[in-house]
C-alpha cells in the first residue's frame, strides 16, 4: 500500500544527497537503490520478461495514492503513461519545494533496475506527467537524453 507522505521522505532525502554530494552522487545514489535495493524486482523482469514488467508496475501504481497512470504491454515494450504522478501531485498539494531533478530519478532508478535483465528505459516529460518505456537492450535504442525530462516545479 502506498503512503503519500513518503513522498516528503523521498524528496527531502534527494535533496540532501544533492546538497552533500552534488548531482553526480545523487544520480549515483538513484542507480544503487536500483541495482541493490530493486535486485529482487530486477530477477523477478529477467524471469518473467515484459509482461512481468508490466504486472509489476501495474500492482505499484494501483498501490499508490491518486496514480493515474496507464501501463501498455506490446510485444516488443512496456509503457507507462503517467497522466498524474502521485509523488508530484502530493509534493504539489502540500505546497512542498520539488527539488527540480526529481523526475529523473525514474530514469536513473528504473535504467539500474532493468539493466541485469536485459531491459532499458527512456522517460519523457516529467513535471507531473511522463511516458516511461521500458524495452530489450538494443544497441538501436538511444541513449537516455536527460534534457527530455522536465524540471520539477511547485
Amino acid at each position: 500500500m502506498g503512503a503519500a507522505d513518503f513522498y516528503f521522505a523521498i524528496n527531502a532525502t534527494f535533496r540532501f544527497v544533492l546538497r552533500q554530494f552534488g548531482v553526480e552522487g545523487l544520480h549515483r545514489y538513484w542507480r544503487d537503490l536500483g541495482k541493490d535495493y530493486m535486485a529482487p524486482v530486477s530477477k523477478a523482469w529477467e524471469k518473467h520478461g515484459l509482461p512481468g514488467i508490466a504486472r509489476y508496475w501495474e500492482a505499484f501504481f494501483r498501490a499508490e495514492p491518486k496514480a493515474e497512470v496507464e501501463v501498455t504491454l506490446a510485444n516488443d515494450s512496456v509503457v507507462l503513461d503517467v497522466k498524474r504522478c502521485p509523488a508530484i501531485a502530493h509534493l504539489r498539494e502540500h505546497r512542498r519545494e520539488i527539488v527540480p531533478c526529481y523526475c529523473q530519478h525514474c530514469y536513473f532508478l528504473g535504467e539500474a533496475t532493468a539493466a541485469p535483465a536485459g531491459f532499458t528505459v527512456r522517460v519523457e516529460g516529467g513535471n507531473g506527467n511522463c511516458r516511461q518505456t521500458f524495452s530489450r537492450k538494443s544497441a538501436l535504442v538511444p541513449e537516455q537524453d536527460l534534457a527530455k525530462i522536465k524540471e520539477a516545479t511547485c
